[in-house]
């Protein structure tokens, strides 16, 4: 008889939004395996519907009561969780002490470096409340010195925080490696931009670089209660999309899933601008914020619409290939409004099948302006407290 064949390696998103893939032998579980995904699973119960009594915490997630106290106490002690007085009492039974997350006393830093004018950072609360926001011009020059402006901005986010910070997460135009090294990000100039390296090196938090779409959706996913498969389309000095399937990032075998950018749209010499990259026809020749200006500026009355369908024509076969049913877009709503939205409808309508029409719902980012900065804090409660 012939063996089966050992199963497929299988990829693994990791928290910072990159992928690793399993080596083909089976790894042996080990108890801090199983006590690591348990402490994840009671964090991102009480975050989603928290504050929970230790009872219903072991109900919910299957958990004996006796682990769970354990638990629990460990969380208080290690001050991500706090006691927050008796439930009322209901039915039968005594009523059980209430436990949540820290949310007022918790913080993330988080960065945008998507924006056209000037990166972002703000402070933010477990709660959502922002402590504090700061903004540097973009820098003129190499990476060298966007890296001066990063790391003062982060430093300054830092130095302001009023609690305990989680760690620091920076959202970035580009492709991003595992290691927090931007490969490559055309729009902005970036090769080989160790990002990771030098924030690690500023501020004594843990950092965490993710594409700035990537980001976004998983912002949208984590804070703003998308539940289900969503793309989400950031425009702004670029464009580029984050898609989720199942909840999880879609990262791509060279981390380039979603870097629609430059797919090419327009192939007629006669109206296909040249893009950032040097080709002609991009999507972001089309549809990024400063070509979309510059457009305006020049008279031209038909570029929102114009956006639309081309951005249309670029998501199309992709809502074909994955059947996906939320389109979020995240960019500045007085570009990227009423017109730029019907015709981006309109267009995904007339490309995909009708089964497929009925069920695409396209929407405006929860936060708007903000998408990519609060996906940049979603990535550190990601990855340091393992909510999803």
């Amino acid at each position: 008889m012939t063996p089966s064949p050992p199963p497929a390696s299988s990829p693994i998103v990791e928290a910072n939004g990159s992928q690793t893939v399993a080596p083909d032998a089976p790894r042996k579980s080990h108890p801090a395996d199983a006590r690591s995904r348990n402490r994840s699973l009671v964090l991102g119960l009480l975050f989603h519907d928290g504050p929970l009594s230790r009872a219903e915490l072991a109900r919910r997630s299957g958990l004996t009561r006796v682990t769970m106290s354990d638990l629990v106490g460990e969380l208080v002690d290690s001050g991500l969780v706090i006691e927050q007085g008796m439930q009322s009492r209901s039915g039968r039974g005594k009523p059980g002490m209430l436990v949540d997350v820290d949310r007022s006393a918790l913080h993330v830093i988080a960065i945008d470096l998507s924006r056209p004018q000037s990166y972002v950072g703000a402070v933010i609360s477990l709660l959502g409340e922002e402590a504090v926001r700061h903004s540097v011009p973009w820098p003129e020059g190499d990476s060298a010195s966007a890296e001066a402006a990063i790391v003062e901005l982060a430093q300054r986010l830092q130095a302001a925080a009023p609690g305990r910070v989680l760690g620091l997460g920076v959202a970035t135009p580009g492709i991003v490696s595992p290691s927090g090294v931007v490969e490559t990000a055309p729009n902005v100039g970036w090769t080989g931009f160790n990002m990771q390296s030098a924030l690690a090196r500023a501020v004594p938090v843990p950092v965490h670089i993710a594409n700035d779409a990537n980001a976004a959706a998983v912002g949208e996913h984590l804070l703003a209660g998308s539940r289900g498969d969503l793309l989400l389309v950031k425009i702004g000095r670029g464009v580029g999309a984050g898609i989720l399937v199942r909840g999880e990032l879609v990262i791509g075998s060279h981390m380039a899933a979603g870097e629609i950018g430059h797919v090419t749209v327009g192939t007629d010499p006669g109206d296909a601008p040249t893009c950032a990259c040097g080709r002609r026809g991009c999507l972001e020749a089309w549809v990024s914020i400063p070509a979309v200006r510059r457009r305006l500026a020049d008279g031209d009355a038909g570029v929102v619409r114009d956006a639309g369908e081309r951005l249309g024509i670029a998501l199309a076969p992709i809502i074909g290939a994955l059947n996906l049913e939320e389109i979020v877009v995240a960019g500045p709503e007085d570009l990227l409004g009423p017109d730029f939205r019907e015709t981006l409808v309109s267009t995904l309508q007339e490309r995909t099948l009708p089964t497929q029409r009925r069920t695409i719902d396209v929407r405006r980012a929860t936060y708007g302006d903000d998408a990519v900065l609060r996906g940049a804090g979603a990535i550190v409660l990601t990855a340091e407290l393992g909510i999803r």
